[in-house]
């Protein structure tokens, strides 16, 4: 699919990835596009698939989580279905932001934003009820 993106497509993307709310017509006038145009080819990527979704970015300072921190897990089994249980468990984490499947020594990578240190060691613990872990 990459193939089939102009230079027209590539400045959209940048766009919007910097600024999803940017107004069509303003984009538009970045890219040198009429806002038709421009409504046309953010259909096509998204309908393509080039566009996943569309997403709000929270600032974790204002939800009372200014801390990130990265958590390495090592996994006991890797048991196909085993993982795919602690990938869903990972996912119903409010405070896991990104998770990594990796090779190495850890199994996971996972980004968190947490209240303070302390609260990290809580979530820590909580990890431990992961499955597998």
């Amino acid at each position: 699919m990459t193939s089939n993106l102009d230079s027209f497509d590539r400045k959209l993307l940048a766009e919007v990835q910097r600024d999803a709310q940017t107004p069509q017509n303003e984009l538009g006038a970045r890219v040198n596009l009429s806002t038709a145009a421009v409504n046309r080819r953010l259909r096509r990527l998204l309908d393509d698939g080039v566009i996943d979704r569309y997403a709000a970015i929270v600032a974790p300072e204002k939800v009372d989580h200014p801390l990130t921190i990265i958590v390495m897990v090592e996994v006991q089994s890797e048991q196909i279905d085993l993982l795919d249980a602690m990938k869903r468990s990972f996912a119903q984490c409010p405070q896991i932001q990104q998770c990594y499947y990796v090779a190495g020594e850890s199994d996971f990578v996972l980004v968190l934003t947490v209240r303070d240190m302390g609260n990290s060691t809580t979530n820590s613990r909580v990890s431990s009820s992961f499955p597998t872990t």
